[in-house]
């Protein structure tokens, strides 16, 4: 039996994309994670892997995470089905690449009203996919 007070169990049924605050906290964050990625120098890197208009990659990337936390399907309803490693494929991602995506997420998520734990289990989840996506070294 559940509680009004229980917590919510993160990566059970949708908790997780509620957690984030659904399609508009992931909004939000997207764009707040973007906007750094676009102006903290330790990014320059992963930035030079992107178009300079970036409205495509910010879409695409809410959509992922509306889906991948387990809430609509936005990704797959606008671009088909998606395999992390393929579609970056093209590029070339070593360690520190990854490490500068994590770490402009790490501050993107700092600056959200999530709950801590809930910051906690976000990056490490998504340790995983950065992680999948390295090619090099």
């Amino acid at each position: 039996m559940e509680t009004a007070n229980a917590k919510p169990v993160y990566g059970v049924g949708d908790a997780s994309f509620h957690a984030a605050g659904g399609e508009d906290g992931l909004r939000l964050l997207v764009d707040r994670f973007y906007d750094l990625m676009d102006s903290v120098p330790e990014a320059h890197s992963i930035r030079a892997m992107h178009p300079t208009d970036l409205s495509t990659a910010r879409d695409k990337l809410w959509r992922f995470l509306c889906g991948w936390l387990n809430g609509p399907k936005r990704y797959q309803e606008k671009y088909g089905p998606i395999s992390i490693p393929r579609v970056h494929a093209h590029l070339v991602i070593g360690s520190a690449d990854r490490d500068a995506w994590l770490a402009c997420m790490r501050r993107a998520l700092d600056e959200q009203p999530y709950a801590d734990d809930f910051k906690a289990y976000l990056i490490y989840q998504l340790a995983q996919p950065a992680e999948r996506v390295r090619n090099r070294e």
